[in-house]
């Protein structure tokens, strides 16, 4: 039976001020007038059922999450004690799945993402769902075709092709790449033969965990006396101790790049990571000054600029080109559109200045 876990544990430093510790950017609604998270939810309403989806976030985040979704079971939002990276994420999301069902397969994707339509990415996930249905070893992941030369992506290297149904076809992976330089980038758009990784997996419950169980023996060992605990009235105690002690990494590292059944799916489906401020010119268009603007605004020899406004509060710029502003109730940013990736740095001086209430 398939079941979705959603990764929501991520903190949306890039998004600063208005992505923060008590709202990073999966609940913020920066694309329609949803949440990324209550998209993310939607986008597979038919296909699971809340009781086969499990979200794993902050635990400081679970009670906020469970007000922007109320028709989840509150026992299907899980919170970590604390930051660990995505393979014990999965892992542990792994456990507690396998424990109610040991043949379960897992399709696995972050909460912070802009996909659709939804029909499409549906139809690709059951693809990858009969990939996992015929051969259980298979680990399935979704690469998405480079329009740009992106330094800010990992990239995953096709192989031989392996198949197609329809218009979705499927390769072999021939390796993962982290994210490159900007030359590298370019190489990889000219060859052709480069995604961008999604970050989205399909997977057997126990194909994976016999994956940590080869590759992360150690994390393994501490996951294992966690799904021991399930049901029990110590779970959160043993959940605590086990999970802190674990050395946090990504599963890319963990088991993507070492596995040796890796397909890659090319994924017919829009996506877009959401990743930087600079993301919501793709998203929201431009005006013909080159401007994207969210909020009120009013902009004399203004060009080239993403505003973002909050309520009712007019922000007013004048001889500004390549810029990035940002006005919340408590913070301001201004920053010109080249040190984008920067901000991510701020979150850091906050904390070493003590600065902790504009975290």
């Amino acid at each position: 039976m398939l079941h979705a876990i959603i990764m929501a544990g991520g903190s949306g430093t890039r998004f600063w001020p208005a992505s923060r510790e008590a709202c990073p950017k999966q609940l913020l609604a920066l694309a329609s007038h949803q949440t990324m998270m209550q998209a993310t939810v939607e986008r597979l309403a038919g296909m699971v059922t809340p009781e086969r989806l499990l979200i794993v976030t902050n635990r400081s985040l679970v009670d906020a999450i469970c007000q922007q979704l109320p028709d989840v079971p509150v026992d299907r939002i899980l919170g970590e004690p604390c930051r660990r990276d995505t393979a014990p994420c999965v892992g542990l999301a792994a456990a507690l799945v396998s424990a109610a069902d040991p043949d379960a397969t897992l399709v696995v994707m972050p909460a912070d993402h802009l996909i659709g339509p939804r029909d499409i990415f549906q139809q690709a996930v059951r693809h990858a769902v009969e990939l996992v249905d015929e051969d259980p070893g298979r680990i399935i992941t979704f690469g998405i075709p480079a329009t740009y030369a992106a330094s800010s992506f990992g990239y995953i290297e096709r192989g031989a092709e392996t198949g197609s149904v329809g218009d979705i076809p499927t390769f072999a992976v021939r390796q993962f790449h982290e994210k490159p330089s900007a030359d590298v980038a370019r190489q990889y758009l000219d060859a052709g033969s480069f995604y961008w990784n999604s970050g989205i997996f399909v997977w057997k419950a126990a194909t994976i965990l016999s994956a940590l169980e080869r590759f992360q023996p150690a994390m393994y060992a501490r996951i294992q006396v966690i799904a021991e605990a399930i049901g029990s009235e110590s779970f959160t105690e043993v959940l605590d101790r086990e999970f802190t002690a674990i050395e946090g990494t990504s599963i890319d590292y963990a088991v993507m790049e070492r596995h040796d059944n890796v397909l890659v799916v090319e994924a017919p489906f829009q996506w877009d990571d959401v990743g930087t401020w600079q993301s919501l010119e793709r998203i929201q268009g431009t005006d013909p000054e080159g401007n994207t603007i969210v909020g009120q605004h009013l902009g004399i020899d203004t060009t080239r600029s993403i505003i973002h406004g909050s309520g009712d509060h007019l922000l007013v710029t004048v001889g500004m080109d390549n810029f990035i502003v940002v006005h919340t109730q408590d913070a301001t940013l201004i920053a010109h559109r080249d040190n984008d990736e920067a901000i991510r740095q701020i979150v850091q001086r906050l904390k070493e200045k003590g600065l902790d209430k504009y975290l």
